[in-house]
């Protein structure tokens, strides 16, 4: 071969079949990358046959519903599993109005574009939130008047136990102080502080039903002497105790001890008071 020889022109004035080749297959790539593109901006990016929205641009989300949107669908359920709590556990004065209409208003969820259900959750856990917190102050208002009512039955109770106590020890002052309570007082009290029998007590009956016939508030005129056994003065029984005047029991307890001190037995003071008036 000549060494003058001339290679051919890399270009020719006709594409070669390569060329041709090369030039197809960038316009296949060209109208991939266009089909891609389009695929993004209706928000639809098929994988294994499942939508996958976290591949969709936020611009373009408008138009994908729930269903194709699984974190809102997610979302969603959530909060009206949330809200249903909340209905169920609602106090029967709570206002669920709201609550109930976003609830029913949300169980469309899976019609709505995602990004309007974004917003509906967001109101209905608001709602949901603000049922429970009345729930919560209702039910603690519900407690407090339990317990100021429990409170008053117990006040209640206490006072009707203690009014019952006072009309059980009226009646139980009346009985003793009646001449036949006062007279049973003696004899008992006689015995058991003095050992005096029936034969003294005989005497003893006798002495006071000529002072006082056994009343706790028999005064004397003249004298001033007071009550069953007509101590003079009265005040002196306050040695025994300071209800001497309503109470015959302390009137007994000190005019045994009187009748001990002063004659050593009730038939002795009977004795004197039939010689004397007095005893």
């Amino acid at each position: 071969m000549s060494q003058n020889h001339t290679e051919p022109p890399l270009l020719t004035p006709f594409p070669r079949a390569n060329h041709i080749n090369l030039l197809r297959a960038e316009r296949r790539a060209r109208r991939g990358k266009v089909l891609i593109g389009a695929a993004a901006i209706i928000g639809v990016v098929l994988t294994g046959g499942a939508a996958v929205a976290a591949t969709v641009p936020e611009h373009t989300r408008t138009t994908a519903t729930a269903a194709e949107d699984p974190a809102a669908a997610a979302a969603a359920r959530t909060a009206l599993e949330d809200a249903q709590a909340a209905l169920s556990e609602a106090h029967a004065k709570a206002d669920t109005t709201e609550l109930r209409k976003k609830v029913d208003h949300l169980s469309a969820y899976t019609r709505m574009p995602a990004v309007v259900v974004e917003g509906e959750v967001r109101e209905t856990e608001a709602e949901a939130e603000e049922v429970v917190a009345q729930t919560a102050a209702l039910t603690e208002a519900d407690e407090a008047a339990a317990a100021a009512a429990a409170e008053a039955a117990r006040v209640a109770e206490e006072q009707r136990k203690a009014a019952e106590e006072q009309r059980k020890a009226a009646e139980a002052l009346a009985a003793a102080n009646s001449p036949a309570g006062a007279q049973a007082t003696a004899q008992a009290m006689a015995a058991e502080r003095f050992g005096w029998g029936g034969d003294q007590f005989g005497c003893l009956v006798s002495l006071w039903n000529k002072e006082s016939g056994w009343n706790f508030q028999a005064s004397n005129p003249s004298s001033g002497a007071y009550g069953i056994p007509q101590s003079l003065p009265g005040s002196k029984m306050a040695t025994v105790g300071a209800d001497w005047q309503t109470n015959a029991t302390t009137q007994i307890a000190w005019g045994l001890d009187y009748i001990s001190r002063a004659y050593g037995t009730p038939c002795a003071a009977w004795g004197h008071s039939q010689a004397t008036n007095w005893y």
